[in-house]
């Protein structure tokens, strides 16, 4: 993993290096804008003839942007963090209802109209370890771990071109991007099963063409829905199968500090899972702004 963490933060330094020459009076061209929630949810059983089983979860998401403009330069940043836990009375373990850590980071230099020429990274893993569930001969619930902080992580960048009306509507093709994949080497598997890694390694590398697009609109007063998709096909190995991930988060404002809060998710990607995996969150946030 120490291999891993000092390619990102080569690659970090890389992005860093060429954003300052952009950086002039830059306490005037950055806009900033930043979201904290805390989902909180407990239900109580006693006596209870139709059935149910008492149970406390919370999540806690952050999403921040902070962008640069000035003059054909545009450097947009964009932070996702969320973890929430499930604790139910008849389960020895509290489970994760979400677990993830995104960055994401796009240069812009102006070509003509809305487009221009870009170079984009992005990073994604978890905060703790994943667990695999099951029962024991005596029908007991046990677990296995699975995953990890930086196992997988995911790091993508290349060169290419960006459409951007504006922070609410862009999308950016970089058709020659380098894809990896990090892994704690000693869980990997026979047959590249564990997220498409070789046994006995810690890095999977992929070439291939890449396509996020990003589209926030307010559809009615006090109600925002935020989506991103990120399209990503292999030229290595199966370019047909193509990746797929698409967030869709809707906010319905109540007042300054609480909203109704549903975040849909749904990932493709052949090398982790053969099938399509969806996540769905919903329920009522205690929100600050920032």
């Amino acid at each position: 993993m120490r291999k891993s963490t000092t390619l990102l933060l080569f690659l970090m330094g890389i992005m860093s290096s060429a954003a300052q020459e952009i950086v002039q009076d830059s306490t005037k061209h950055w806009k900033t804008k930043g979201n904290v929630s805390l989902l909180f949810n407990q239900s109580s059983f006693n006596n209870w003839v139709v059935g149910g089983e008492n149970n406390l979860s919370g999540n806690l998401g952050v999403n921040y942007d902070f962008n640069y403009k000035y003059e054909d330069w545009t450097w947009d940043n964009k932070i996702i963090a969320a973890y929430g836990l499930v604790k139910t009375k008849n389960s020895p373990f509290e489970k994760k209802t979400d677990d993830r850590l995104e960055i994401t980071s796009l240069l812009g230099k102006k070509a003509k109209g809305y487009w221009s020429y870009s170079a984009f990274a992005n990073f994604k893993t978890q905060f703790t370890i994943g667990y695999i569930y099951d029962k024991d001969a005596n029908g007991t619930e046990i677990r296995t771990e699975f995953t990890d902080f930086l196992s997988p992580a995911y790091l993508t960048f290349g060169p290419g071109m960006l459409w951007k009306k504006n922070d609410n509507l862009k999308f950016n093709i970089a058709p020659l991007s380098s894809k990896f994949t990090f892994v704690d080497k000693t869980q990997t598997l026979p047959d590249e099963a564990y997220f498409g890694v070789k046994e006995g390694e810690a890095m999977r590398y992929e070439l291939g063409f890449h396509v996020a697009g990003y589209y926030k609109m307010i559809i009615m007063a006090n109600v925002s829905v935020e989506n991103i998709l990120v399209l990503y096909s292999n030229y290595l190995e199966d370019p047909q199968n193509i990746d797929l991930d698409y967030q869709m988060n809707i906010v319905l404002r109540i007042n300054k500090y609480l909203t109704t809060n549903i975040a849909l998710q749904a990932i493709y990607d052949d090398n982790a899972f053969r099938g399509f995996q969806t996540r769905q969150v919903f329920g009522v946030a205690a929100n600050y702004g920032f």
